[in-house]
């Protein structure tokens, strides 16, 4: 059988996905024997990018984006991955919906630029000098650098096939995908990889799953408070975005003590997540009052999507 020609791209993120795509180990070494890796940058291969600008439209048959579209250079490899891939996929919470890095937005780039190169205490630049789209060196060595753009989810940019969750994604949710993609056991396009079900789904700590009553909770306590370990963290005041949230991590933050904070994407049937969130969290409470209590409210609620908000738009 004829290999599968792949491709794989890190654009605004941390490495993280590409970090939990070498954890599958066995799993990706047998994935890699029906696979021919044309393209894997800028952590895996030294390829450039006029590499995959030479291969032929359409004849790549599954190409991973990864992290957010954040500036010009981000937005130019999204849409040659786009010409380029038969199967596109947003791999991982901030290709999927902007992620954690994000929150940029909420910023203007004048403010973040003297906050980094001016203004933090580890800076000494008394000339405030920031970095510059263009640049000559000795007056004969044009420089450039790409230009900064608001966050964006890869689907703001162009079109995408399939979505997976996660910040990153579980590698045991990673042997499912890559799985499902080689025996072309794939949903409708445009929809997530996903098992399925909701964090408190296969939450251990889920009062539900054991025959009990979820109560509802009388405080908003934050994490500074030492959380419980053997009940529902959402009962006990502590605001957990498991029900919410898929559960293809196999609900790993409730298992280390901390509350769900939604990096996993949407159940099914949500377009806006924050505001499945918060309406959600208002009907758990015992009292919609407490709702003034929750610090920072559009980090919590926003933390992974701020990018693909109805209601918040980009400062930049």
């Amino acid at each position: 059988m004829q290999k599968l020609k792949m491709a794989y791209y890190l654009g605004g993120g941390c490495a993280g996905c590409d970090t939990s795509l070498l954890d599958t180990a066995k799993s990706l070494v047998d994935f890699l024997e029906n696979v021919d890796l044309v393209f894997f940058a800028p952590t895996l291969i030294d390829s450039k990018y006029k590499d995959l600008e030479d291969i032929p439209d359409g004849s790549i048959d599954i190409g991973f984006f990864t992290g957010n579209v954040r500036n010009s250079e981000h937005e130019h490899i999204a849409k040659v991955m786009r010409r380029k891939c038969k199967t596109l996929i947003a791999f991982g919470i901030c290709a999927s919906l902007g992620g954690i890095k994000g929150l940029v937005n909420l910023f203007k780039h004048d403010e973040i630029v003297k906050k980094a190169y001016v203004e933090t205490i580890t800076t000494e630049n008394p000339e405030q000098v920031t970095p510059q789209p263009e640049y000559v060196v000795d007056g004969k060595y044009p420089l450039e650098l790409p230009t900064l753009k608001p966050a964006r989810a890869l689907d703001q940019v162009v079109e995408v096939d399939y979505y997976v969750g996660g910040c990153p994604p579980h590698y045991n949710h990673i042997k499912w995908v890559l799985e499902k993609l080689l025996k072309n056991d794939l949903p409708p396009r445009g929809s997530w990889l996903t098992m399925g079900t909701a964090v408190c789904d296969v939450c251990p700590r889920n009062p539900i799953r054991h025959g009990g009553v979820k109560k509802k909770p009388g405080k908003v306590k934050r994490m500074l408070e030492k959380p419980p370990e053997d009940m529902c963290l959402l009962e006990a005041g502590y605001l957990c975005l498991g029900p919410v949230t898929q559960g293809d991590c196999g609900a790993a933050c409730l298992k280390a003590n901390s509350p769900c904070r939604g990096c996993g994407g949407p159940i099914p049937g949500v377009t806006d997540f924050a505001v499945k969130a918060i309406s959600t969290v208002a009907t758990t409470l015992a009292d919609k009052s407490l709702l003034k209590e929750i610090p920072d409210p559009v980090r919590l609620f926003y933390r992974y999507s701020l990018p693909k908000s109805k209601l918040i738009k980009p400062k930049l």
